[in-house]
């Protein structure tokens, strides 16, 4: 019996392209499949059938020995080098293809016969601000150079909505082989990213894209509270996708500067408060600053010594979204006078003379009785 030419098989002409042969064949395969038609001889039969033709006709050379000698070439070089193996598949890829098409392309990690849409990237803008901004919070406007959405295609790259067709450069695989020395690797094809599609009429304002470089400006609002090294985070901010993918994010890294008077410690609030010696001998009220740009007044008990801290409770930086506060610590800096006039250094003279070293300055006698002590020792 006569077997049944290998076109009329796969319902194609003999000048059929490899794509249109690919096509066929994947078409009568899923019909066919044993799979899809379990108990079915006719159907096995059938999907034996196509499978033979397309092994035959995807490959080159045994197509052209097959069109100059029809069966009889296929007949004489069986199981031989040139000759029909029983396998349908020529290329590693058409197994793919119809594992794709049975059990869908999200299970291999390919987008056959899909637009591919990825997400666009997060960026990173970087913003200082002030410690006094830090405290009361601050509205502000950023420029992000960036991609955004195109207005003439919306996203989609397609300029008429003509939609897409194979790419030509993989036929539609989404992957494209390459020698290199000995070995045969397969690549993402770079033409259409692996999706095996490319759109017929690309926009030419993003060339396809679905976006454009450009700059935009946000407000921004920055709560009170933030410290250094804080992030906010801009949902949707970032880079628009590729092919109307989802934008990425805009992350916001906070940079507090440094204050000439208050320094940061979590919430609280530390500084140095110079006291005159005759404030810090007899004590006193004084004004300071605090970093919601009031005054506060600090009542300084007489025989304060330099280092000695003051707390005022709920005057540090406010807690990020809460309503409480941190505490400001004042920390004592006895000023030694300075550019005495001759009544000054007479009036500190009788001071001296008149004092009491072991009540008023009881750290020096102290100081320097151990200092006695440590020359005793070295003598004996």
């Amino acid at each position: 019996m006569s077997k049944q030419d290998y076109y009329e098989v796969l319902g194609v002409g003999r000048d059929a392209s490899a794509g249109d042969l690919k096509k066929a064949y994947r078409k009568l395969a899923l019909k066919y499949h044993p799979d899809k038609n379990s108990g079915n001889p006719e159907s096995e039969k059938k999907f034996k059938e196509i499978s033979e033709a397309y092994g035959i006709l995807s490959d080159p050379q045994r197509r052209s020995g097959y069109d100059q000698f029809g069966h009889d070439a296929v007949n004489q070089g069986a199981g031989g080098p040139g000759g029909f193996s029983g396998n349908p598949f020529s290329d590693i890829s058409d197994i793919s293809d119809i594992f794709d098409d049975f059990f869908g392309s999200s299970g291999r990690g390919r987008g056959r016969g899909r637009e591919r849409v990825n997400r666009g990237n997060d960026l990173r803008y970087d913003i200082e601000i002030t410690l006094l901004e830090s405290y009361s919070g601050k509205k502000t406007t950023i420029p992000v150079p960036t991609y955004v959405t195109c207005d003439s295609c919306t996203g989609s790259g397609d300029s008429s909505n003509s939609g897409q067709i194979e790419c030509n450069a993989c036929q539609g695989r989404g992957t494209v082989r390459a020698q290199q020395g000995f070995f045969m690797i397969e690549k993402t094809c770079t033409r259409c990213s692996g999706s095996g599609q490319v759109i017929e009429n690309p926009c030419t304002n993003c060339s396809g894209s679905g976006r454009v470089k450009k700059e935009k400006t946000l407000s921004v609002n920055i709560p009170g509270g933030i410290d250094n090294g804080n992030q906010i985070r801009l949902s949707g901010q970032g880079e628009a996708g590729l092919n109307g993918g989802p934008a990425g994010d805009l992350y916001l890294f906070i940079s507090v500067a440094s204050h000439e008077i208050f320094h940061r410690k979590g919430n609280d609030i530390h500084c140095q408060i110079p006291i005159t010696m005759a404030t810090a001998c007899l004590g006193g009220s004084i004004e300071i600053p605090t970093p919601d740009g009031k005054k506060a007044s600090l009542k300084i008990p007489g025989s304060t010594q330099t280092g000695d801290q003051f707390r005022l409770r709920n005057k540090g930086m406010p807690v990020m979204n809460q309503e409480s506060f941190g505490d400001m610590y004042a920390h004592a800096s006895v000023e030694t006078p300075k550019n005495l006039t001759k009544k000054q250094k007479d009036l500190l003279k009788e001071f001296e003379n008149i004092s009491d070293d072991e009540t008023t300055q009881p750290d020096s006698v102290t100081f320097f009785s151990k200092v006695k002590e440590i020359f005793k020792d070295l003598k004996n």
